[in-house]
C-alpha cells in the first residue's frame, strides 16, 4: 500500500504546472521550431526568390560596371562597402525580419508568452554522470532516438525518389548553359527541399504530441504531494480547526460582555436565552445582542441576574428570536408586537424602581 501510494499517478495541480512554468519547464518541440521556420523559409524563397536574385543581380551588375570608373583609397572602399552592405540589407532584410517573426510566433504559440532565467542557472545535476547515464537510457531518449531515425530514413526515400525523378532532366545538363545548368539545379533543391519540409512536419507534430505526453507525465504528483499541496494552500486541517474554535471563543466572549448592557432576557425557560436591548433614539428595532442553548443559556441568564437584568419566560417567543434573529440582528416585523410588550412592561418596572431577576 505505501508503494502505490507514492507512484505517481495524479494530473498536475495548477499551482505545480505553475511553479514548473516559472521555471522554465514546458511543453515545447524544437523539431516543430525548426521545421515550420525553414519551411516558411523555403516557401518565401518560392515566392520572392526571383524577386529577390534579381535585385541582387542588378546590384551586382552595377557594381562591376562601375568598378572601372572608381577611385580606389581606404576612404572609397570603407563608402562602397557600407554602401553596398546597406543596399543587400535592403533587400534581404524584410525577408530575415519576417522569418524572425514567424519563429518568435510559433515559439510563443507553443508555451506561451514565458521568460524565465532559471533555466540560465548552473546545475550540478547535469554533472551528475549517473543521473546523466540514467536520461541516457531513459524512456524519452529511446523514442527520440527512434525518432531521429525515422527521419532519416524518410528524407533519405524522398531524396531518392525526386532525383530518380529528375535524372532525365539533369542528363541533358551537359551541353548547357551556365544559367540553364544553374536554373534547373536551383529548383532540384528548391523542390527537394519543400518535400523534405512536408515529411518532416509530420515528424515534428509526432514530436510535439510527445513533448506533451512527456510534460504532463513528468510532472505528475503522487497523492501524498496532493495532500501536502492541499495542506500549504487551505492550511492545516488541525490549525484550521484550533482557528476557529478560537474565533468562536473570542465571538462568545463579545456575546457575553454585551449581555450587561441588555434590557430584558427572553428564556425558553431551560433549553433558549436570548438577551434584547432596546434604545428608542438610536436605534429603528429591538436587537438581539446575545443568544445560545443549554449551557450557553445559563451563562446568559446567570450574567444577566448578576447585572440585575430582568429574565423572563416566552417559550414560543424565545424559540422564534433564536431562530430568525442572529446576534447584533434586529427583531422581524412579525415579533415586533411580542417583544414590544415585554420591553413596554420592563420599563413600567425599571420607572417604578422595580426589578425582575427571573
Amino acid at each position: 500500500m505505501a508503494d502505490t501510494a507514492q507512484e505517481k499517478t495524479e494530473k498536475a495541480t495548477p499551482r505545480k504546472i505553475k511553479k514548473a512554468r516559472g521555471e522554465g519547464q514546458v511543453a515545447r518541440s524544437t523539431e516543430l521550431n525548426s521545421v515550420i521556420i525553414i519551411s516558411f523559409g523555403f516557401v518565401t524563397i518560392y515566392l520572392l526568390g526571383p524577386m529577390i536574385f534579381g535585385n541582387i543581380a542588378s546590384l551586382m551588375t552595377h557594381a562591376f560596371t562601375q568598378a572601372p570608373t572608381i577611385e580606389i583609397t581606404p576612404i572609397s572602399v570603407k563608402a562602397i562597402f557600407a554602401d553596398k552592405i546597406m543596399m543587400y540589407g535592403a533587400i534581404v532584410g524584410p525577408l530575415l525580419m519576417t522569418i524572425a517573426i514567424f519563429a518568435f510566433a510559433i515559439n510563443a504559440s507553443q508555451t506561451g508568452m514565458l521568460i524565465s532565467i532559471k533555466t540560465l542557472s548552473p546545475k550540478l545535476d547535469k554533472f551528475n554522470l549517473a543521473k546523466g547515464f540514467k536520461r541516457l537510457i531513459s524512456k524519452r531518449s529511446i523514442i527520440e532516438m527512434f525518432r531521429d531515425i525515422i527521419k532519416i530514413l524518410l528524407i533519405s526515400i524522398v531524396a531518392y525518389t525526386t532525383i530518380s525523378g529528375w535524372l532525365p532532366d539533369l542528363m541533358m545538363l551537359g551541353d548547357s548553359s551556365a544559367g540553364h545548368y544553374a536554373s534547373i539545379m536551383g529548383k532540384l533543391a528548391l523542390v527537394l527541399s519543400l518535400k523534405i519540409s512536408v515529411v518532416l512536419l509530420f515528424v515534428a507534430l509526432f514530436d510535439y504530441a510527445f513533448q506533451r505526453y512527456d510534460y504532463a507525465n513528468n510532472l505528475k504528483m503522487t497523492k501524498q504531494e496532493i495532500r501536502e499541496e492541499l495542506k500549504d494552500t487551505e492550511g492545516n486541517p488541525v490549525l484550521k480547526s484550533r482557528i476557529k474554535q478560537v474565533q468562536r471563543e473570542m465571538a462568545r466572549q463579545r456575546m457575553m460582555s454585551e449581555i450587561p448592557k441588555a434590557d430584558v432576557v427572553v428564556t425558553n425557560p431551560t433549553h433558549i436565552a436570548v438577551a434584547l436591548k432596546y434604545d428608542q433614539k438610536e436605534m429603528p428595532a429591538p436587537m438581539v445582542v446575545a443568544k445560545g442553548q443549554r449551557l450557553i443559556a445559563e451563562k446568559i441568564k446567570e450574567i444577566a441576574r448578576e447585572n440585575n437584568i430582568p429574565v423572563v419566560e416566552n417559550k414560543p417567543l424565545a424559540r422564534s428570536l433564536f431562530k430568525l434573529v442572529d446576534i447584533g440582528g434586529y427583531i422581524p416585523n412579525e415579533l415586533f408586537r411580542a417583544v414590544a410588550e415585554i420591553l413596554a412592561y420592563i420599563f413600567r418596572l425599571k420607572e417604578t424602581g422595580e426589578v425582575s431577576r427571573g
